[in-house]
């Protein structure tokens, strides 16, 4: 029967190439004549590397996870572009470093009671690999705000506590505080992510025994502490009495009298160090510190391209991240570092594209300095945002028109509204840009837009601009790499970065 069928379509075949299908069969196979395209042969290099990597399935010896703090994908874009403007090269084609990792997955990042999250439930997904409420660090989704008691009964085990008990290495890099949201989850357990000194606690949270995040901080109690902690929130560590030791204006913000750096270098002894400024921060000498604490700001530390304005200087992200890995590098036991991008997000706060872009910048800088120093057989490196912002891209600027500037069409004229006026590439949905009343849009300029304190147009006035609720990239490289694929929850990052070092497998054998 198979065969009789067979013979049929083979005659019915040639029957058919006399008839209406006579010209297909006389026809010439289509032949890929693009092949010498530069953006076809481009894609078949991407396609070529693709198809020869190979996975790794190594144990991670070390993990190094790098927040950019606000890093959407629209403002990955954004900086993708400016970066390469900004060296001269085609800005659209350019490639950050971790967008040259083979793997890529795209993180949910609701909160277990917001649409749109902020950052302390983002970290505390990443570090502890459950979802919890907005503003709480370090505590399970059934706590409350403000509540000293779900402080102390609610607390979910960090990734970096479980490490520290394993006798790794851990530390903790951020442009931000050190006391700030995302480093803070590493270490800290609080009812309220403000709580960054006991300055800002209530009387009843401090009368019922629950300490700051600053002090949770230099007291530690899993393995030896962190071995790293370095940004800024200097303020929080310092006595009010104290002046500050480079703002003679500012004080401490302590009420509990302690200076919490003296806390640090007591508990940690010869082999502990403390520094506020660059010249200090230079000669620190990786192989003679176990323990660095390093606080170059009372604050946030500067935006990157106000930092060199400092008079008593800060390190860049990437001088801070290179020293963190010497130092932990030296544990055979390995270690996990967290490095944070921690002001990209303030400037997209602020509406203002130029630092959102410069520091992002910089800690591509930093993931460039990371990929320099580890071997990736045995590091995994996992590159995300917490959240995303409401920058957005739009209009239809020609190729190479910068991306701070007012959109130039591809006939080399100005794109108008339809009030006849320019608008910019970037703009945000919210935030101080926004004007009240609604008056006419004001005629932009290049030169305008391109300022590094211009704020970018927004449709809704507001203070300070807000999240944004869209998914975000993991981009990742190293042992177990190959895991972040898809659309995941926020959370499984941790999933993954504790089977890639089997840490907890690891601490439930000992």
């Amino acid at each position: 029967m198979f065969r009789s069928t067979l013979a049929t379509h083979l005659a019915l075949s040639v029957t058919l190439c006399t008839g209406w299908v006579a010209t297909v069969c006389a026809e010439e196979k289509a032949q890929l004549v693009q092949r010498e395209d530069p953006y076809f042969k481009q894609a078949q290099e991407q396609l070529q590397q693709r198809l020869a990597q190979p996975k790794n399935t190594h144990r991670a010896k070390n993990v190094i996870l790098v927040v950019g703090d606000g890093m959407g994908f629209s403002t990955v874009t954004a900086a993708r572009i400016f970066e390469g403007q900004q060296r001269g090269v085609d800005g659209e084609s350019n490639v950050l470093a971790w967008e040259a990792f083979p793997y890529l997955a795209a993180a949910k990042t609701y909160s277990a009671n917001a649409q749109i999250t902020d950052s302390a439930p983002s970290a505390v997904a990443m570090t502890t690999g459950v979802k919890t409420l907005n503003d709480l660090m370090g505590l399970d989704h059934t706590a409350s705000l403000n509540n000293c008691e779900d402080q102390k009964t609610k607390t979910v085990t960090t990734l970096w506590e479980m490490a520290a008990s394993l006798g790794m290495s851990t530390g903790a890099v951020t442009t931000a505080t050190i006391t700030h949201a995302t480093p803070g989850a590493t270490y800290a357990h609080i009812a309220n992510r403000d709580w960054e000194s006991d300055a800002k606690m209530p009387a009843e949270a401090l009368a019922a025994g629950c300490s700051d995040i600053a002090r949770q901080l230099v007291e530690m109690k899993y393995g030896n502490g962190l071995n790293v902690a370095m940004g800024g929130g200097r303020a929080n560590f310092l006595p009010e009495s104290a002046t500050d030791p480079e703002y003679a204006a500012k004080k401490g913000n302590r009420k509990d009298g302690r200076d919490l750096t003296q806390a640090w270098l007591k508990r940690y002894g010869e082999r502990g160090s403390y520094v506020w400024n660059q010249s200090q921060f230079d000669r620190i000498d990786p192989a003679k510190v176990d323990h660095l604490l390093a606080l170059f700001e009372p604050s946030h530390m500067n935006f990157d391209h106000d930092r060199r304005e400092d008079a008593a200087g800060e390190p860049s992200l990437a001088e801070m991240t290179g020293k963190a890995i010497d130092i932990l590098a030296r544990n055979p036991e390995g270690y996990l570092l967290l490095v944070e991008g921690g002001r990209i997000d303030h400037g997209s706060h602020n509406g203002n594209a130029y630092r959102t872009l410069t520091d992002t910048v910089a800690l591509n800088e930093a993931v460039k300095t990371i990929i320099g120093k580890v071997d990736l057989n045995e590091t995994l490196v996992v590159v995300t945002g917490d959240h995303s912002h409401t920058l957005t891209l739009a209009g239809y600027a020609k190729r190479g028109n910068p991306i701070l500037g007012i959109s130039i069409g591809v006939n080399g004229k100005p794109l108008l509204g339809s009030d006849g006026k320019p608008y910019t590439t970037i703009s945000f949905a919210n935030g101080p840009g926004g004007v009240i009343p609604l008056p006419e849009r004001p005629a932009l300029t290049m030169e305008q837009t391109s300022a590094p304190d211009f704020i970018q147009p927004a449709l809704v006035p507001m203070k300070s601009e807000t999240h944004g609720g869209e998914d975000l990239g993991i981009y990742a490289i190293g042992p177990w790499s190959h895991l972040f694929q898809g659309t995941v929850e926020e959370n499984y990052t941790f999933h993954v970065m504790n089977y890639a070092s089997r840490i907890g497998e690891r601490l439930s054998n000992l």
